[in-house]
């Protein structure tokens, strides 16, 4: 903008200005209609402004040094003292010869006018110095103060006042009383006294005051949302400056023309009534320049700002301590300070708006407005204008303006900055994002390689290579959760996270990551305590995502606390479920409490050190809570520990329990802790020849999808609603896959895999978990737990069929094999044994013709049964079974003659089915492992008995027996030689049909006894 340009502006600013105040004051001081006025009276005295006919009775009468008394004819023009005086005007020269304001005298006027009895009048008495009585037709109808001739009998106090009356006769005679010992610039009635019809008069009153009160409302916003935007804001000075100059100029209006501040505050009194209004002008002169300073600041060296302050500073102590009438005297000095201050206010601004800032033209227009004001200040007594409140409105509009334009500038280029930052920030996201994506591929190569080079190349001896072979695999894992902490926190920031809410068990979620957390505290003395209350209540949660803070508030314990141990509870607070996590750590300062929440941002750092991470965990969980529509609190000690909490609405306000019902804390799993199983309905139920599948969730809702789900697809689905009841009856029929959720309360999926795969390997018996979160920790858990396989919650419905379809046709695979395998073993008779059947044969074609006979008969079923199909069937009758029992033995029978004694007991009544190849496997290992080493008193037992649910097949012999490493050996599949596998086959084939195999008791030199236990068939026998 250019120099001629502002000029110009300002220059027309200021003339316009000018024209209005005096378009004001002629609009305001013309009568509305005219009057016969006769006498020389100072027409400001009165303002005629209905049509009715008034005469003044000459000027005013004054009477100085002496009230006039009421009963006192006016017409005796000699009388002492009396003299005539325009109104308004200063008495000083009137009542002493040193032209002092101090003294007291009376004003008179008599007025006529038309008779009429209904026509209200009205005079409108300005601030007369200090203290005034206003009498009608003898009568006092208003005062302010107390005149006096004496000072100790005078009260001070100046605010303009309205007396209302009726004339009783054609002539109104007017007396005001008035008296001055305070104001030292001037006393008397030096304001324009208002006559007129009682409408005339409130209505020019009412004016004045509603415009003063508009200025205060315009005004007291201003300040109000200064103040506020300090408050809430940047504590940005500049924004106190104007709040003060906002007050100040406020305190200035209600203290000039009408003092409403007097009105509204009767007590103050006179003399600090004079103190505030000089004040209040210091003030608008110093807040306006401060408001410069900071408003401005490339003018803030200008010395000016050193030496104003100063000065308004002396001039405002001068004002409080020195009484009001000494500190009118400085009226014009206050005056000038406030010039000064406007002045150079202006100049800064023209420079500004010719050099830098064009919008300051705004406060170049703002204070003219207040030059104008303050010109007009001098002049309102000469022009007697009445209350103008153009100026300052238009001056603090424009200030406001001039702000809001500069902060909209700011905006701009603060949302063009961020805008940058933004864009800066994404590509350092997207590097991050891409970096991790690209750090993951070799990452999990390498631990792939690692934990080869440990499974394969490491042997057991070499102890130190493999612990660091682990060290190096644990840090690699380490790595790869930083990069998925990476990854979530992308999401996150790209709002790409959405919850999946439902009804969520903590218990079960909460035995979940305290399985997933055991291997961090391998080696560490720290404990993992579950305190949640067993029966307490679900909440509305995403199970994912309540899983993922939980690992993370507990992952972030564990490696923050050396020993002691980590509490999880649960307790219902303000009607929500509130999760607690605690732990025994090392705790965290305030300040890192201040920031700890932020991302990648750690402790100090020796905390981070022993943390090794990225900072990223606690600011996820935090987001990951607000988006649950919760807070996430710490409370810290440093040295004594750290405490979590969150809190989550409950799924439902009926099964809400009360505190004092939920304190039974979450024991350890055993026999009698899991709900009772009617075994025998389990057994009796009908069951198709579709695969078994054992259903395990602590939903009931999911219970019943998944059973619809697969029984569709033709399997006999059974479901149990927690682990321990899973285990009770994993023992009623053999099953073809476990399917199991992993988040359940007392005994977690992964716990309860580690239990099946105690008695069934991976072949023998797959299980497939449910999860909620697919993270590679996760998954790797439940496979170090045993599992075959995986299905991620939410379920779909066509992926649940496939997995189950390949796991249970894996499991059938595997039965054939075993199958086909028993086949095999008995299919291959042993060369010895044949060659000594045959043997036997021959001796006895040549001694009894009969038992040869016998013998070939025998020979004959032993290998039409060895060879026989059914051997592939799954179950064959008992008596097919002992068939080919009584065959062998009796073949071995003839070879040892009476040094091998059998004992039957075999219950005659019993119906039973047993695997094929299932008793033969045992009485062939009795005789060759255990009887053959003895020279005489060989004995074998094969014992039949009914149980309750079933019937109990063992095998007895008092051969050399074995020792418990052996047995062990050959229940887990892992002793060579062909009875080794014929044990273990028919073991494993045992525990896949009944969920439990051989039961093998031995001492070593006196025997040993094998059995095994299988139902009865039911509906003939009981």
């Amino acid at each position: 903008m250019t120099k001629r340009k502002v000029v110009l502006i300002t220059g027309s600013i200021f003339i316009t200005l000018i024209l209005i105040r005096i378009i004001w004051a002629f609009l305001l001081t013309s009568p509305d209609h005219p009057h016969a006025v006769r006498g020389e009276l100072d027409l400001r005295g009165f303002e005629f402004t209905d049509n009715h006919t008034i005469t003044l009775d000459g000027e005013w009468e004054f009477y100085p040094g002496k009230f006039v008394k009421q009963n006192e004819s006016s017409t005796t023009s000699s009388r002492e003292g009396r003299m005539f005086i325009a109104v308004p005007g200063k008495w000083d020269s009137l009542l002493s010869a040193n032209n002092s304001p101090y003294g007291y005298g009376s004003y008179r006027l008599r007025v006529k006018v038309d008779p009429d009895n209904e026509l209200a009048y009205g005079i409108r008495v300005p601030n007369v110095a200090t203290s005034s009585e206003l009498y009608v037709n003898g009568r006092l109808v208003a005062k302010n103060g107390q005149p006096a001739k004496i000072k100790l009998q005078y009260r001070a106090r100046s605010t303009p006042y309205t007396a209302i009356f009726k004339a009783d006769t054609d002539e109104i005679d007017i007396v005001v009383h008035a008296a001055n010992y305070d104001n030292s610039i001037r006393g008397g009635v030096t304001g324009s006294i208002k006559f007129g019809s009682e409408r005339a008069v409130k209505k020019e009153v009412g004016f004045s005051v509603s415009m003063q009160i508009v200025v205060f409302v315009v005004l007291m916003i201003h300040a109000l949302y200064a103040l506020i935007l300090y408050v809430i804001g940047t504590r940005n000075k500049s924004l106190i400056s104007f709040f003060m100059l906002v007050v100040s100029t406020i305190v200035m209006t209600l203290l000039d023309d009408d003092k409403l501040l007097l009105v509204w505050l009767p007590a103050l009194s006179y003399e600090w009534s004079i103190k505030l209004i000089l004040l209040s002008f210091i003030g608008v002169g110093v807040f306006l320049l401060q408001f410069a300073k900071s408003l401005l600041p490339e003018h803030e060296e200008n010395r000016v700002f050193r030496w104003f302050p100063l000065l308004c500073e002396i001039a405002a102590l001068a004002i409080v301590l020195v009484p009001a009438g000494y500190a009118l005297s400085a009226l014009a000095v206050i005056y000038t300070i406030d010039l000064i201050a406007c002045l150079y206010f202006l100049m800064f601004s023209l420079r500004t708006a010719l050099i830098s800032d064009k919008n300051a033209i705004y406060l170049v227009f703002g204070l003219t407005c207040i030059l104008t004001n303050i010109i007009g200040g001098y002049l309102k007594g000469p022009l007697v204008m009445g209350y103008y409140p153009i100026d300052l409105i238009i001056a603090f509009l424009a200030f406001a303006s001039f702000w809001f334009k500069r902060y909209f500038h700011v905006t701009a280029q603060t949302a063009k900055l961020a805008e940058q930052l933004l864009k800066v920030d994404k590509l350092k996201d997207d590097f991050l994002a891409n970096t991790s994506h690209e750090l993951r591929n070799p990452l999990h190569g390498i631990l792939n390689i690692a934990q080869t080079v440990m499974d394969t190349e490491i042997n057991d001896k070499d102890d130190k290579n493999r612990e660091n072979m682990k060290l190096l695999i644990s840090v690699g894992k380490r790595m790869s959760y930083m990069l998925n902490d990476l990854l979530d926190m992308r999401r996150l920031q790209e709002n790409g996270v959405r919850l999946h809410i439902g009804i969520v068990s903590v218990q079960g979620v909460v035995s979940g990551v305290t399985d997933m957390l055991r291997f961090m505290t391998e080696g560490k003395p720290v404990r993992i305590v579950n305190d949640i209350p067993a029966h307490f209540p679900s909440i509305m949660a995403d199970e994912n995502r309540l899983t993922q803070i939980l690992f993370n508030l507990l992952h972030n314990a564990v490696k923050y606390t050396d020993q002691g141990q980590i509490t999880i509870k649960a307790e219902v607070k303000d009607g929500k479920a509130n999760i607690v996590v605690a732990d025994t750590g090392m705790g965290i300062d305030l300040e890192t409490q201040h920031r700890m929440f932020a991302p990648y941002e750690q402790g100090d750092s020796g905390i981070t050190a022993i943390g090794n991470g990225l900072g990223l965990g606690l600011s996820i969980c935090k987001q990951l809570v607000e988006l649950h529509g919760s807070m996430l609190e710490v409370s810290s000690i440093p040295g004594q520990g750290t405490v979590f909490s969150l809190a989550l609405p409950f799924s439902d306000v009926s099964s809400r329990q009360s505190e004092t019902a939920m304190t039974a804390p979450i024991t350890a799993v055993t026999a009698s802790s899991g709900p009772r199983v009617d075994i025998a309905k389990l057994e009796s139920a009908a069951v198709t020849d579709g695969p078994n599948i054992l259903v395990i969730d602590n939903d009931a809702v999911n219970l019943n999808i998944l059973s619809n789900l697969l029984a569709s697809e033709k399997y006999n689905v059974v479901t149990a609603v927690s682990g321990s009841e899973a285990l009770a009856i994993l023992d009623t029929r053999e099953w073809d896959l476990i399917i199991t959720d992993i988040m359940m309360p007392h005994m977690s999926g992964y716990e309860l895999s580690r239990f099946i795969r105690e008695r069934f390997s991976v072949s023998e018996l797959p299980i497939l978990l449910l999860t909620a979160r697919s993270r590679p920790e996760d998954i790797d858990m439940g496979f170090l737990s045993g599992a075959n396989d995986y299905v991620t919650k939410p379920v779909d419905s066509m992926e649940l069929k496939s997995r189950v379809r390949a796991l249970t046709e894996l499991k059938q695979s595997v039965r054939e094999r075993l199958r086909m395998e028993a086949a095999w073993l008995q299919a291959q008779i042993q060369p010895h044994f044949l060659y000594n059947t045959l043997h036997s044969i021959a001796a006895l074609s040549e001694t009894d013709n009969d038992k040869m006979s016998t013998l070939l008969e025998a020979f004959g079923h032993y290998l039409r049964a060895s060879f026989d199909f059914r051997n592939l069937e799954r179950l064959v009758s008992l008596d097919q079974e002992l068939g080919l029992v009584r065959s062998y033995l009796y073949i071995e029978k003839e070879r040892f003659e009476d040094r091998l004694n059998i004992h039957w007991e075999v219950d005659s009544r019993l119906h039973v089915q047993v695997p094929p190849l299932s008793i033969q496997p045992l009485v062939e290992n009795a005789i060759r492992h255990g009887l053959l080493s003895r020279d005489e008193g060989r004995e074998i037992h094969i014992r039949i008995i009914e149980k309750e649910h079933g019937a109990e097949i063992s095998v007895a012999d008092n051969g050399l027996g074995m020792d418990e490493e052996t047995v062990r050996r050959i229940l887990d599949n892992r002793l060579e030689g062909r009875a080794g596998i014929g044990l273990s086959n028919t073991n494993r084939r045992l525990k896949q049909i009944y969920g439990k195999g051989l039961q093998i008791r031995s001492v070593p030199g006196q025997g040993k006894i094998i059995s095994f236990v299988v139902p009865k068939i039911r509906g003939k026998n009981g």
